[in-house]
């Protein structure tokens, strides 16, 4: 492993890789925030209870 180390810089690799996490944490949180179910701050929205007309073709005669 220490081998590995010899090819990259920690430093740069580190910071690097948090980045990266943050990022890809920043994203799901903002996904999860999206979504009805797990919406902390807003909480579920309201169902839409509006009546769904449905119309049909009248045969041809």
């Amino acid at each position: 492993m220490w081998k590995v180390w010899l090819l990259f810089d920690p430093r740069r690799a580190l910071v690097a890789l948090f980045t990266f996490l943050f990022v890809l944490a920043l994203v799901i949180h903002f996904i999860l925030l999206s979504t009805d179910r797990f919406n902390w701050l807003e909480g579920p929205r309201a169902a839409v209870t509006g009546a769904i007309e449905v119309t049909t073709a009248l045969p041809l005669a």
